[in-house]
């Protein structure tokens, strides 16, 4: 490892061996077709979406009378006293519990409502629409806490023991992160030592951000089994009750949005699990997390989806209703784009959000890059949307609710849907991580085929194998790369007026694969660290697999609904609308994948970790730490003349 100023600058073996973990862990194989993985690879594997996914009839019919109930009972949720009080009144989560909506994704021999995917996903909509913190609650019990890892992966008497309470009562939770340990779990220090009779194991270790963690009856604990005395080890997930001998809740965190939301600092001090609470086997604990996370990111674009379609609506109004200039402020271009930018990006979020969860209940194919693309993209949009919301109602954007309702304006709420997004690009991987993720996915076929050729820790004997058998793998697919569908003027006929965004598609994911593989010519085995151009391609194919939903979505509708004006019309064009605005992201990411700073921006982020610019810093002080804690720039105050100022 080298370093700079005694810093390390290259990956060393901490580096590779958190690499190794989460490979291990990683899903390797393919046993289902995926559009995603298809894309990356330059196949525009339209067969694969359309015709567009859905529910059958029983089904929907099943789920619309949920939603119905769910919808009578939030209308009588008081949404800015979750934001005052900074908790969902107990009275809220009796209702969602007496609706049955803990155990919405809970089969029905296990006493749940045995929805799908995708009426989960329009539920958490419709809650997430109300209180986001309502949203997060039942989005952390059931995708990802104590109900998805026991149902996959549980044993028939844990499925009996937990499920049917889970369903009607308990709420879970899941506990990965701690205090030193993120998206990096190879790190992870909490222990679970068995016992010496094999009956349990005594888990010890601190979790932070436990969703859910302070009010849970049930937990979902991550920790490391040592390995030795027949216990294969490693990084293993246990159910653990609530409110067993030793689990202390230390504290109740507080954020910049998400007020009413139960998270906080749990400690665990010997406390014992027994031994058929281990679910899975041990060393399996990792890869139930992301398996868990296929289907569970999914809850997050659910809830994008929400804050797009209420933002559309009161982005609507108000441009209708405020006049600036004698002319509503819709009419004026500037806010025009934006309104237009809310409303097809909102299409387009739920196109995609639907396509993926009905994929999901229909079990033939494998959305592992489609629900990382749903969450890593709609999180990104959902917050542009809600910032352009903010900007378009102006200083009211700013102004809280409270304040709005208190001078006898509507309580618009649009400044906390701004911080309740916000989190969005951290939950469940952040934007960073799921491009890594989406990325890795990506360029598996490479590394499959040329991994060893491109690994400098290979010896010349593995690198000719694996040049044999990659000249093989690009003699046969870089001349699929050249032409394509795309390029035939009446291709996609069947679309009408969308058909060249397809087209356009079809290119566009050529060019894509060709791009990958020139990147992996020219940097090899360090294209692991060329993050930013990764994560533009990766970016590219979230903006192409959006504007495919999009437009088998519109296709869909059009074919299904009334033409005369009303929805299969306006979906036509809503579809239209995105897939322009995305075709000009589309563009500035390919320009950017070899025309950027990244090379100038990494010299200078280096430098300013090396104090290089700490003049820069003068002028300032710094409110988180007691006192002037940066001297200001002379001349200035004496430190004693500047703490007494702070004093007042």
């Amino acid at each position: 490892m080298t370093t700079v100023n005694g810093r390390p600058e290259a990956a060393g073996a901490d580096e590779r061996q958190a690499r190794a973990v989460a490979e291990a862990a990683r899903e390797t194989e393919w046993r289902l077709p995926s559009f995603g993985k298809e894309l990356y690879l330059g196949r525009f594997r339209l067969d694969l979406i359309h015709p567009y996914p859905r529910p059958d009839e029983e089904a929907e019919e099943e789920g619309a009378r949920f939603l119905a109930r769910l919808g009578d009972f939030c209308a009588t949720i008081d949404a800015q006293r979750i934001e005052r009080e900074e908790r969902i009144p107990d009275e809220v989560v009796r209702g969602l519990k007496e609706l049955g909506a803990l155990g919405m994704k809970i089969p029905r021999a296990y006493g749940g409502l045995g929805l799908g995917q995708v009426h989960y996903n329009r539920a958490l909509t419709l809650v997430g629409s109300v209180s986001p913190a309502l949203g997060a609650l039942l989005s952390a019990h059931q995708s990802i806490g104590v109900p998805q890892p026991v149902a996959m992966f549980g044993t028939e008497e844990q499925k009996q023991a937990f499920l049917p309470r889970c369903a009607a009562s308990d709420i879970s939770a899941f506990l990965l992160t701690e205090p030193d340990v993120g998206s990096d779990p190879a790190r992870l220090q909490a222990t679970a030592v068995p016992t010496e009779d094999g009956e349990a194991y005594l888990l010890d270790g601190v979790k932070l951000w436990t969703t859910n963690g302070v009010v849970a009856d049930l937990l979902v604990v991550m920790a490391r089994v040592p390995e030795g005395d027949g216990h294969r080890g490693g990084i293993s997930a246990f159910i653990v009750e609530g409110d067993s001998p030793g689990i202390t809740v230390e504290r109740r965190n507080r954020f910049m949005g998400l007020r009413g939301i139960e998270n906080g600092v749990t400690r665990f001090h010997r406390v014992r699990v027994p031994a058929r609470n281990l679910v899975g086997k041990e060393g399996q604990g990792l890869k139930i997390a992301l398996s868990t996370l296929n289907t569970g990111r999914l809850s997050l674009p659910a809830m994008c989806v929400g804050a797009g379609k209420w933002s559309t609506r009161i982005a609507r109004e108000w441009a209708r209703e405020r006049v600036q200039w004698g002319r509503p402020v819709g009419r004026h271009e500037e806010v025009a784009k934006k309104i237009a930018f809310i409303a097809a990006t909102t299409y387009a979020m739920e196109a995609m959000l639907e396509m993926s969860g009905q994929m999901a209940d229909d079990k033939r194919k494998d959305i592992r890059i489609e629900a990382a693309i749903a969450k890593l993209w709609a999180s990104e949009r959902a917050w542009e949307i809600a910032d352009e919301l903010v900007q378009v109602r102006g200083g009211r954007g700013y102004e809280t609710a409270d304040s709005l309702a208190a001078r006898g304006e509507r309580g618009v709420p649009a400044e906390q849907l701004l911080r309740d997004l916000r989190i969005n690009r951290i939950f469940e991987g952040s934007t960073e991580i799921m491009h890594l993720l989406i990325a890795r996915e990506a360029v598996d076929a490479h590394l499959s085929v040329a991994g060893d050729l491109v690994d400098p820790s290979a010896d010349p004997q593995a690198k000719a194998r694996a040049f044999a058998k990659a000249s093989g793998f690009y003699a046969s697919w870089l001349p699929t790369l050249v032409v394509g569908q795309g390029q035939r003027p009446g291709s996609y006929a069947d679309f009408g007026p969308l058909a060249g965004h397809l087209r356009f598609v079809e290119r566009a994911s050529r060019r894509m694969a060709r791009s990958t593989f020139y990147g992996m010519s020219r940097w090899q085995g360090g294209m692991e660290t060329r993050q930013a151009f990764l994560a533009r391609i990766v970016d590219i194919g979230a903006e192409l697999f959006a504007m495919s939903a999009a437009v088998v979505r519109a296709r869909h509708e059009h074919d299904t609904a009334p033409e005369d004006g009303g929805r299969g019309t306006a979906g036509m064009e809503l579809a239209d609308a995105f897939c322009r605005q995305s075709r000009l992201r589309v563009e500035r990411h390919f320009a950017e994948l070899w025309d950027n700073s990244d090379g100038t921006d990494g010299k200078l982020a280096r430098r300013v970790m090396d104090d290089r610019y700490t003049w820069l810093e003068e002028g300032v002080l710094d409110p988180s730490v007691p006192g002037p804690a940066i001297a200001p720039a002379a001349p200035g105050p004496s430190k004693a003349e500047d703490r007494h100022r702070r004093m007042g």
